[in-house]
């Protein structure tokens, strides 16, 4: 009798240091994750400031030597210009106010929205790559998720807690 609570206690001694190591693995895992997303937000700041980093972010350089000054040059004639979302600092997908319909979205956008709207619940960017007829490395999923996240920014989908996103 003695024998079996020793080993019992022996084992819930046992679980219990294994289960604390558990914790505190997890609150390692968590804190990654939690500087992963912090990551994600700030990436998807910088790509959408600089454009996926095809233009200059702002950033002065100390002190510029200063340019002679150019000779005039002739006016030159005018030239039409065809302006299009995400021309001259048009935002490729604006703030959703009431009333706007999806004509307002680029045929990407459009195609994204059909995707999220036809799902049967809130739907992962994997999804939504599958959807478009991506492959699914990250590679191809990250920039739909940063169009997803740019979709729920202007308020045209939600995304819920566990970073799926669904129609408002």
């Amino acid at each position: 009798m003695t024998d079996v609570l020793t080993w019992t206690i022996g084992r819930r001694l046992e679980l219990a240091k294994r289960a604390e190591l558990l914790r505190k693995e997890l609150g390692e895992l968590e804190l990654e994750v939690a500087r992963l997303e912090a990551a994600e937000v700030v990436f998807g700041q910088w790509a959408e400031a600089t454009d996926g980093g095809r233009r200059p972010s702002g950033i002065v350089s100390p002190e510029p030597e200063p340019e002679p000054e150019p000779e005039p040059e002739p006016e030159p004639e005018p030239v039409a210009v065809t302006v299009g979302p995400g021309a001259g600092g048009m935002r490729v997908v604006p703030d959703r106010v009431e009333g706007m319909g999806l004509q307002a979205l680029t045929s990407e956008y459009r195609r994204i929205m059909e995707i999220v709207a036809g799902a049967d619940g809130p739907v992962m960017a994997k999804d939504v790559a599958v959807g478009l007829g991506r492959e699914t490395t990250p590679g191809k999923i990250e920039p739909v998720r940063g169009q997803l996240r740019k979709l729920s920014d202007r308020g045209w989908l939600v995304r819920t807690a566990s970073g799926r996103y669904r129609p408002c």
